[in-house]
């Protein structure tokens, strides 16, 4: 108890010169009610906008204290997950908060359950890693749907190609007739750079770095090695659509020889249990207290 003891004085103690710290700041500069007053501004579209708003103001000051590889790195998720309205230090406040809140929650669950305060920190830590498991789930929905359009939309790029269109025109065939979604947002924004001047090479290795995406990367490398070596564009395309399809048969076939393994445990700890209850439940029932029945 002397450590727990040792930890909340020294927690107590911070949370206390912070407040100080906050006071003094605000009297001799204004700091809350600037603070308050912009969030008030800014904040006109509700609780959730209020919330956004507060997050930004925090990772305004989260700047300062952001180490470069953070930032770097949380730039690039950010920009891989696509509609995300944050910054990195807008992610950086998410888990400061995420942090005091789960610290704070923990200490309560675990004094009401008369538990070791120290597991307090296990829900801090879960709420300061919540955010970047938050950030890297909306990555992978995103790869996930990029990857379910792909092959549609790399059919429709081929047909528009091998009817007589040049890559411009037939990537805004796609764009036009092509299903709403993230892939052709990407192909979209492709399709603008083009039109701004850059080049083919140039536009299609922004997408590479913007979606990171194996199927996408190969597929778009394989266009730009066709552009160097002067190779048929419709060929490539066909062989790509071809190879498309062969990996998602692969990849559903594996899909559906992993499910008898992933069924495996839920078998196992749910429905065997209860059929055996439902099976011998009656003889082990009679076998115990047979006697007493008659």
């Amino acid at each position: 108890m002397d450590i727990i003891t040792t930890i909340l004085t020294v927690l107590v103690s911070m949370a206390f010169a912070a407040a100080v710290a906050f006071l003094i700041m605000g009297a001799y500069s204004g700091f809350f009610e600037r603070f308050i007053a912009e969030v008030r501004e800014e904040s006109a579209g509700g609780s959730a906008q209020t919330a956004v708003v507060v997050l930004q103001k925090i990772g305004v000051y989260n700047r300062r204290i952001m180490w470069p590889g953070y930032e770097e790195k949380m730039r690039k998720n950010l920009i891989k997950a696509g509609d995300v309205p944050y910054k990195p230090e807008d992610v950086l406040a998410m888990q400061e908060v995420g942090f005091v809140a789960g610290f704070t929650i923990g200490l309560l669950l675990m004094n009401a359950l008369k538990f070791n305060l120290l597991w307090g920190l296990v829900f801090a830590g879960v709420g300061l890693f919540y955010p970047l498991i938050w950030v890297n789930d909306k990555i992978a929905r995103r790869h996930l749907l990029i990857s379910r359009a792909l092959p549609f939309n790399l059919d429709l790029l081929t047909l528009s190609v091998e009817a007589g269109l040049d890559f411009v025109g037939a990537l805004a065939t796609v764009v036009e007739k092509g299903k709403t979604g993230p892939l052709r947002d990407e192909l979209q924004l492709v399709l603008k750079q083009l039109k701004m001047g850059k080049t083919r090479e140039e536009a299609l290795k922004s997408m590479i770095a913007r979606v990171d995406l194996p199927a996408l990367t190969q597929f778009v490398t394989a266009l730009i090695q066709a552009d160097k070596m002067g190779t048929s564009l419709g060929k490539i395309l066909r062989i790509q659509s071809t190879q498309l399809r062969i990996e998602r048969t692969h990849r559903a076939e594996k899909l559906a020889n992993e499910a008898p393994v992933k069924m495996l445990l839920p078998l196992t700890l749910c429905i065997f249990p209860t059929v055996f209850m439902v099976l011998f439940g009656p003889i082990v029932f009679a076998f115990m207290y047979g006697n007493v029945i008659r």
